[in-house]
């Protein structure tokens, strides 16, 4: 089954994740010291967090690390932008309305 990025993205605990892995590269163990879950459920986390490609594997020795796959976060926030203009433009037409009630009143 082929997860999409914005419901994996949508669980607090994976984007907690992504939070913590975009510091520094971590083991499942070391991620999971974070959290009050198991092991074994931060590596379902993980499993999905792989499938959107938002994290890679990197193996060192017997360890498993994993780290942010900066390309496709980048491409979230494209995504995203979009519509954080939408949003900044329609603040600002809010903000130039409220001067207008503003200087209005005190005239």
């Amino acid at each position: 089954m082929r997860r999409d990025v914005f419901q994996a993205i949508a669980d607090p605990t994976r984007r907690a994740i992504i939070a913590l892995i975009a510091v520094q590269a971590m083991t499942p163990n070391a991620l999971s010291e974070h959290f009050d879950s198991t092991r074994q459920t931060i590596s379902k986390h993980l499993r999905v967090l792989t499938e959107c490609q938002l994290v890679k594997q990197e193996y060192q020795g017997r360890e498993i690390y994993y780290q942010l796959e900066i390309d496709k976060i980048k491409e979230i926030d494209k995504w995203i932008a979009q519509f954080r203009k939408i949003w900044e433009s329609r603040y600002n037409q809010l903000d130039d309305l409220l001067l207008t009630i503003q200087h209005k009143k005190e005239q």
